[in-house]
């Protein structure tokens, strides 16, 4: 539980933003891919308890909601609610390396989808928070939703280009992408969360990258790739965008282990599977593929 405390002062008023923040054909057609976007892998399991998450999930998973002797519809229900849980546990993860927060800090969530991540953010420590997204209905649906929690004064989100956002400058305790970095340019999104952030403050992403080991992309990176309109980068360009900008990473861990057991479950999700499980499995199996955590400092 949150002790009250005395709100603070207003923030500053924002740069309005242009009026489209797609800057070119590319933005126009991923922010038509999301505005069209009803995909049951990520409505029905944000339904559970109003939090839409657009990414995976980490941890051992619990098989037995797999049990032949479960009805249809109750293993249906029961696949759905073991998932979400999955991915609860990755924006927990996230959420729990951008503290210590406090209620009076601001946090940037940049490429938020319909809102997800922001709101864990905001009922772990209480902070302020901005989300960003290109796509004009996942910020109304998003800004809906905080109004139905009652949280709208303090989490807002924004149709802007999360490259460019009009943010104020240097008024962000930590900042995150949760596997969105794929859709950009990495120095020019490392350059705008170096802006936001505050001497010390806290960047966080989890992402899935290629492994510079493997040699170039594999064939089932560029299946990921064109399945969501994206362009994964290799693992060493994080660190070197990273270090041109200002942000030192201080924690790396490698989920792909913990991932795994996602997918392997999400598979067998008839109601969800979107038809590139399989290609996560081999990419994560044949090492050419990573899921990673990256925490840096902004010095």
């Amino acid at each position: 539980m949150i002790d009250a405390v005395t709100p603070p002062a207003a923030p500053a008023p924002d740069r309005p933003p242009a009026l489209s923040p797609a800057h070119s054909t590319y933005q126009r057609r991923v922010a038509d891919y999301w505005n069209a976007e009803e995909n049951p892998v990520n409505l029905e399991l944000g339904r559970i308890d109003d939090l839409y998450h657009h990414h995976y999930g980490i941890g051992e998973a619990d098989w037995s909601v797999l049990d032949d002797d479960l009805d249809p519809a109750r293993r249906r229900e029961r696949v759905t609610a073991e998932l979400h849980r999955l991915e609860q546990a990755q924006a927990e993860l996230l959420a729990h390396h951008l503290g210590p927060l406090s209620p009076t800090d601001r946090v940037f969530d940049a490429g938020c989808g319909r809102g997800g991540g922001s709101v864990v953010a905001h009922l772990r420590y209480g902070c302020h928070a901005d989300g960003v997204t290109i796509s004009a209905k996942q910020a109304e649906f998003a800004n809906d939703q905080a109004r139905r929690r009652g949280i709208d004064d303090r989490v807002r989100y924004h149709h802007r280009d999360m490259l460019d956002t009009g943010l104020p400058a240097g008024e962000f305790a930590a900042s995150w992408n949760n596997e969105s970095t794929m859709y950009v340019e990495l120095d020019l999104l490392f350059a705008e969360h170096a802006r936001l952030l505050r001497r010390g403050g806290r960047y966080v992403t989890v992402t899935g990258c290629y492994n510079d080991t493997y040699g170039r992309a594999s064939r089932e990176v560029s299946l990921i790739n064109a399945h969501y309109i994206c362009d994964i980068h290799p693992r060493s360009a994080y660190f070197r965008a990273l270090a041109r900008n200002r942000l030192v990473p201080v924690h790396v861990r490698d989920l792909t282990a913990a991932a795994l057991p996602y997918w392997e479950l999400r598979k067998q999700a008839d109601h969800l599977v979107t038809g590139i499980e399989d290609t996560f499995i081999t990419a994560y199996e044949n090492g050419s593929f990573q899921y990673l955590l990256i925490v840096a400092d902004r010095v």
